[in-house]
């Protein structure tokens, strides 16, 4: 009934207190006008608040500029989205140093609500493609979290964005479940979500199709859990470390029960020639299903993409790969080599294990490619390993 009675006073922000009970904060938004201020508002209220507090933005939609949401707060917050919220249209009009909604130094947030952040990136694909133009627009990413802790976010869609749709950077213990991430194949580094210097992550039940990588993993990333994931389109799951001096290595990644379908890539680990020291290592991958992936099974440490580094493969990557495994994988390949490890001949790839694969291409039993790398095997192996 309270929720009821909020909901239809639009223009009026309050706090009402349950005794025991989650404050509830109503922002005041009116159709078509933009709600960033008000938010803001209701943020500011609930954060200082002693105790646990939630914030809605009612069923509706709304325009809503550049926000930053920063704690730390009193005790945990909750933003509900029940509405849409959408971003300016003309990148023009951003501030490009920040991102579209940014939540940071919060412990114990929650995301959740069932809304929709719509980013409205369709115009500014076209004029921010790095192949064509050689150069590339620096653009908001949808959601930003820096620096949570023991934090959800859960049954949200973020729709079309600029450039990533969700942004992780530090923090420790956040959760993602039941998020629907989506942007057509065409569109340009519309990662789906991209992590990096964080420890603790799960990623679960959640449907992302992009123009870029499904889900990024870049460095200083520790114990992460993808599960229950569907990827496509996009460019799949992938590692990439050592593009940067002084990276952090990426250590604990286990992704299972996932579904790829008509990826670029499936299962992909890249690092740069010519690259600065790094390591990955501890990373597994069981019980995947490909349904044509152009590279199911990649370890690419001869990256360059837009052919930027030619001169460079002369010199090998300089990052340490191991103890990587993959079991249970199988489906389709969109190409004829299904597994390719192509690994630095300067610190070749060490206790690589591959059991019970079954890839085919047209049928057919597909191939493999294999550099400066012994991948241990056992199970049936379909394409047969290189060694």
């Amino acid at each position: 009934m309270w929720s009821k009675l909020l909901c239809a006073l639009p223009f009026v922000l309050f706090l009402v207190a349950y005794p025991g009970e989650s404050a509830e904060i109503n922002v005041a938004a009116k159709p078509n006008v933009d709600v960033a201020s008000e938010l803001l508002n209701a943020w500011k209220e609930g954060c200082a608040a002693t105790t646990a507090s939630t914030i809605v933005i009612p069923k509706g939609t709304y325009l809503m500029t550049q926000v930053v949401l920063a704690g730390p707060c009193k005790a945990p917050i909750e933003l509900q989205i029940l509405g849409t919220l959408e971003a300016p249209a003309d990148d023009k009009t951003l501030d490009t140093s920040k991102e579209w909604l940014t939540v940071q130094y919060v412990d114990g947030f929650t995301l959740t609500g069932g809304g929709i952040f719509d980013g409205q990136g369709t115009a500014t694909w076209e004029h921010n493609d790095c192949k064509k133009t050689k150069s590339c627009n620096l653009l908001p990413n949808n959601l930003s979290f820096n620096f949570l802790t023991n934090s959800l976010i859960r049954n949200i869609v973020s729709l079309d964005s600029k450039l990533f749709h969700v942004h992780v950077l530090g923090g420790k213990n956040i959760t993602f479940d039941h998020l629907a991430i989506k942007a057509p194949g065409t569109s340009h580094y519309t990662d789906g979500i991209h992590v990096a210097k964080v420890t603790d992550v799960t990623i679960m039940n959640s449907v992302i199709g992009t123009g870029d990588d499904c889900i990024s993993v870049g460095d200083g990333t520790q114990n992460l859990v993808v599960k229950g994931v569907v990827c496509g389109p996009g460019h799949g799951i992938s590692i990439n470390v050592g593009k940067s001096p002084g990276e952090e290595p990426v250590k604990g990644v286990h992704v299972q029960d996932c579904k790829f379908i008509g990826t670029d890539n499936g299962l992909r680990i890249i690092t740069w020639p010519n690259s600065h020291p790094g390591e990955i290592s501890d990373v597994h991958y069981e019980h995947i299903e490909m349904e044509d992936v152009d590279n199911p099974i990649l370890i690419d440490q001869e990256y360059c993409p837009h052919r930027k580094c030619p001169k460079d493969k002369e010199k090998p990557s300089q990052v340490k790969i191991s103890k990587v495994s993959y079991k249970k994988i199988s489906g389709a390949s969109g190409t004829d080599v299904a597994v390719s490890f192509t690994c630095s001949s300067a610190v070749p790839c060490e206790g690589v294990e591959v059991s019970d694969i079954n890839l085919t291409f047209n049928g057919a039993p597909a191939k493999s490619i294999c550099s400066n790398i012994k991948p241990v095997s056992s199970g049936k192996i379909v394409p047969p390993l290189c060694t």
